[in-house]
């Protein structure tokens, strides 16, 4: 990214493409959660979902990519914690969508220094559910959000940001395998089903600078690139095998906490 880039991230709240991988690399890591699935099945799917850079080696390695770092550097600064990853996947002519949302409704996060790298896993095309964009949204207040009870959302509470959002202002974010977007935590994003007949892979990353805080009880994070010299998050280990005990462990307990965190805003 050039500075030019940087400011258009400001400006519009997101940029892409940025060429994060190798496409042998990319190929790579598509070999690895293939191989990961066929060896677990379904019982690995909470691992995809839910920050798999603790459990498995090759997510952590992307987590911690120079591809990836450098450009979130030029918008968080040179220390970067990963709050957290999913993996957002699609099978051919799937109707799972995400609805329109900002990431910072449900967080609690503060401030809103929080910045989210999307990594293409496989070729994202127009057809095949890539993100998309309201340009600007990023600088609305904190907008009010509703869940609902859809199953094909693939978001975990089903939530919907309540704002009328002018279709011709949509920003769509087609991606080549290895490509990223990154965009802010206030952005207002979402994607359309899989019309394609090629599964659509992708790696959401959650990046904050050290100085941001959670909001509502204790919480976890890995130190991505530099140092964390506040505090606020407890921190994760690398993990030193697939699926290790340490892993685990660590996976086991930011579930907890984010199950903790939940209580109050249900009640």
């Amino acid at each position: 990214m050039t500075a030019a880039d940087v400011d258009r991230f400001w400006r519009d709240g997101f940029f892409f493409p940025i060429p994060a991988l190798t496409t042998a690399e990319a190929n790579r890591y598509r070999s690895d959660l293939a191989a990961a699935e066929a060896l677990h099945g379904d019982a690995v799917d909470p691992f995809l979902r839910s920050k798999p850079h603790l459990v498995f080696t090759w997510a952590s390695e992307l987590v911690h990519h120079p591809g990836i770092l450098d450009a979130v550097e030029l918008v968080l600064g040179p220390d970067i914690l990963c709050w957290g990853s999913s993996f957002f996947n699609k099978a051919p002519r799937d109707h799972a969508y995400v609805s329109w949302h900002q990431d910072a409704a449900y967080w609690g996060l503060d401030p809103p220094d929080v910045v989210t790298a999307w990594i293409a896993l496989s070729d994202v095309s127009r057809c095949s559910g890539p993100l998309r964009f309201v340009p600007g949204s990023h600088r609305l207040a904190q907008l009010a959000h509703h869940d609902t009870d859809d199953r094909d959302n693939l978001l975990s509470q089903g939530q919907v940001a309540d704002l009328a959002i002018d279709p011709g202002s949509v920003v769509e974010a087609p991606l080549g395998a290895g490509e990223m977007s990154l965009h802010h935590v206030r952005l207002v994003h979402g994607s359309g089903p899989n019309e394609s007949d090629q599964r659509r892979i992708g790696l959401a990353i959650r990046y904050l600078a050290p100085h941001v805080r959670q909001l509502h009880g204790r919480d976890f994070a890995t130190i991505a690139r530099g140092e964390d010299r506040y505090g606020h998050f407890v921190a994760e280990p690398r993990p030193r095998a697939n699926l290790d005990a340490a892993g685990r462990a660590a996976h086991a307990a930011s579930r907890s906490a984010k199950k903790e965190r939940r209580r109050p805003m249900s009640a």
